[in-house]
């Protein structure tokens, strides 16, 4: 490890990643990147990945969730607010669920590129390169709008910084109190098809009553009023985590300055790949998606590259796999990994193994197929005896119409009122909180089971 050297995955295949025509207009973007401040820093990355040891042990439970693909056109502070507020909601309806701390890491502040499919794209004949992220080239569909411009990378970071000063601000000045949280949370509640999780908010208003009876309230305990939140993205352009991968004075190891944590795709987890040779080398906690192609053969050799030492939290293995699929993959994976004794925190990631063309041709993902996932995501880890240790979703804090179901049973007809998402279809600010209401109810469950067991 000490010999590895941030430039080293330029020496392994890459794949997903852009081919740049202006090779000098890419040195010099690079190197302006480098000379920028890091968008976080070693403590925060380190006081994380203790966290997520915590949530591999049952100790505590990661919420990771935000934007498919952020966007330089829709971006703003009232969706950066919308989204941290939904999942400010979600965090205490699961922290009420689990009784452990919720670990609130964001798809924010980096999640500009994405994998594709296929390189190229056709309409009406016409075949173009793929849309890969604001970061690397424009949605519009035409050959100016599709060539990959470095640029790009400067007003990534520029919003990254922007929103990360943002997420700061709300985290300690006095937004996040969870009394005004829990305010928020009580109008989902109002409505007649949302009464049944009317009793668990409930409880929570009871139990905040008796802690403001007991003298323990925001004004005299100033936990109640701010929270630690996160930012994490897949480390895709590999050009861009290189130029904000940084040392740390502290421990002379490499942080990756982007984010607090990154995840390697489904797409891009060869073992010998680029993007693996980069993130194996960061002190930033991992993530690593497992799709249903992953094998236990790779898996660990994944685990032994990517987690060397065994380190607690520093690995977060996320299950996507699709409704009707976990049971079939995610037993097998389990068992590599305790075959290696290695130290992960398991996680399931419920949308994007589900999503669809709908009725009406946009592409969507079922509410009751992501439900269903999760629950068979808790079910075979009960029956293996290990920790649902998270939940990732793609979501967003606006009222959008792009995944179907849920209380106000978004159906395929109103798909087409507000699809805003350039990429994959999320969950809107309902959807996400009544999904954590039924994450929750799985938490509370299994948590009354393993006290039966103890007594």
């Amino acid at each position: 490890m000490s010999e590895w050297q941030k430039a080293d995955w330029r020496t392994k295949p890459r794949v997903q990643m852009p081919d740049y025509t202006d090779m000098a207009a890419l040195n010099a973007v690079e190197a302006q990147l480098s000379k920028y401040p890091p968008l976080v820093f070693a403590g925060e990355a380190r006081k994380l990945k203790a966290a997520l040891g915590a949530a591999s042990r049952g100790e505590a439970f990661l919420l990771q969730g935000g934007d498919c693909a952020e966007s330089f056109d829709q971006f703003s502070a009232n969706a950066i607010r919308d989204t941290f507020k939904v999942m400010l909601q979600m965090a205490m309806v699961l922290t009420y669920g689990a009784k452990v701390p919720v670990v609130k890491v964001g798809r924010m502040a980096g999640q500009f590129a994405k994998p594709r499919s296929a390189p190229t794209e056709t309409v009406n004949g016409v075949e173009l390169p793929s849309y890969r992220g604001d970061i690397i080239n424009e949605l519009a569909f035409t050959p100016e709008s599709r060539i990959p411009d470095p640029a790009k990378m400067l007003q990534a970071y520029t919003q990254a910084a922007a929103t990360l000063n943002l997420l700061r601000a709300f985290s300690t000045g006095g937004y996040a109190d969870v009394h005004q949280v829990h305010a928020w949370t009580l109008g989902f509640t109002e409505g007649e098809n949302a009464a049944k999780y009317r009793d668990m908010a409930n409880r929570i208003s009871d139990t905040l009553d008796f802690m403001k009876a007991a003298g323990v309230d925001s004004t005299r305990a100033h936990t109640l009023q701010t929270v630690d939140f996160y930012t994490s993205h897949e480390a895709l352009l590999l050009e861009y985590e290189e130029a904000l991968c940084r040392n740390d004075s502290t421990s002379g190891k490499w942080l990756a300055g982007s984010g607090h944590m990154i995840w390697i795709g489904d797409r891009t987890r060869q073992p010998d790949g680029a993007h693996v040779e980069f993130c194996r080398g960061v002190l930033n906690p991992i993530g690593l998606k497992c799709g249903p192609t992953m094998t236990t053969d790779d898996l660990k050799i994944l685990m032994a590259k990517l987690n060397p030492t065994n380190e607690a939290g520093k690995l977060t293995l996320i299950a996507r796999f699709g409704a009707g699929k976990v049971g079939e993959h995610l037993p097998r994976l389990i068992k590599a990994v305790q075959e290696e004794g290695a130290n992960v925190l398991w996680t399931c990631d419920a949308m994007h193994g589900n999503t669809i063309k709908s009725s009406t041709g946009y592409k969507t993902r079922p509410f009751e197929s992501v439900l269903r996932e999760v629950r068979e995501f808790f079910a075979v880890h009960k029956a293996e005896g290990t920790v649902p240790g998270g939940v990732h979703f793609e979501m967003t804090g606006q009222d959008v119409t792009e995944c179907t179901g849920g209380v106000r049973a978004v159906t395929d007809e109103d798909l087409s009122d507000r699809y805003h998402t350039a990429c994959d279809p999320r969950l809107n600010a309902s959807q996400s909180l009544e999904l954590a209401f039924l994450v929750a109810e799985e938490l509370s469950a299994l948590r009354q089971e393993r006290q039966a067991e103890a007594v």
